[in-house]
């Protein structure tokens, strides 16, 4: 159960994002989204705010990427050896707003870049764009400094060339893998066996497993969404909310969000 204390947290920080016009939405201590849609419930509306974190309580606070927000991210985790990355090419980058986040990396915010989606690794290995079809969370919110206030910008002409031009740099893999069944499966299993009131949250929880498999090539996001929007269904929630959910959380699971 998440702590009241850090709800009205995330929820005071969440008023203050959509006053200034940015659609927040409540995401689980996980980053997982704590909606049935994900980022698409992101809303700059007070009220449905407020009823959205009540009927969906999140102690972070998620915020649409992309023309939904106007806002884009760069997403530097030193983890994957962002921070080689920033220290070669922090001279060329402009001032703008920067928040730390939980990981020790940084989202440096950008003006959206018309027609821009997500891309993972495509820059260098542990540098990713948020954009269309993403979230991130923001790490101020859950006691992460800004780094820099300055007004976002456009993006720099050459970073766009960068992500434009560059193929996505996959990490190297110490051998081929296949697809799970019996991993697949028990996510099947669990979500068909779901109770009334827990049918929806098994049905995300699993489908953003399943997007973990399409992130590292054991199987293609048609199959995963298909896969458990019919377990879904088979546990009882109306095929349509089974097909966004499985949609939502294999996108989740795959990287359209990261620290």
């Amino acid at each position: 159960m998440i702590a009241a204390e850090g709800m009205a947290k995330a929820l005071k920080y969440a008023r203050i994002l959509v006053e200034i016009g940015i659609p927040c939405f409540p995401c689980r201590e996980d980053k997982t989204p704590a909606t049935p849609r994900g980022f698409l419930n992101a809303t700059c509306d007070p009220v449905v705010l407020e009823k959205m974190w009540c009927a969906c309580p999140g102690s972070l606070v998620g915020i649409a990427t992309g023309a939904l927000s106007g806002l884009d991210a760069l997403d530097i985790d030193p983890r994957h050896g962002g921070d080689r990355w920033l220290d070669a090419n922090r001279a060329r980058l402009p001032s703008t707003w920067e928040n730390a986040t939980r990981s020790g990396g940084r989202h440096t915010l950008f003006e959206h870049l018309k027609g821009l989606r997500n891309s993972n690794s495509r820059i260098a290995p542990g540098v990713d764009a948020r954009a269309d079809g993403g979230y991130i969370i923001w790490w101020p919110a859950a006691g992460c400094p800004v780094l820099n206030e300055a007004s976002p910008v456009p993006w720099p002409q050459w970073l766009v060339e960068v992500i434009q031009s560059s193929p996505a740099v996959v990490p190297a893999a110490p051998s081929a893998r296949v697809p799970d069944v019996h991993s697949l499966a028990s996510l099947v299993r669990c979500v068909a066996a779901a109770r009334e009131g827990e049918r929806n949250n098994l049905t995300f929880w699993a489908a953003c497993r399943a997007g973990e498999m399409v992130r590292s090539g054991m199987l293609d996001i048609a199959t995963a969404v298909a896969v458990i929007a019919e377990a879904g269904t088979r546990a009882g929630l109306p095929g349509d909310e089974a097909e966004r959910t499985a949609a939502s959380g294999v996108r989740t699971g795959s990287g359209a969000c990261h620290d």
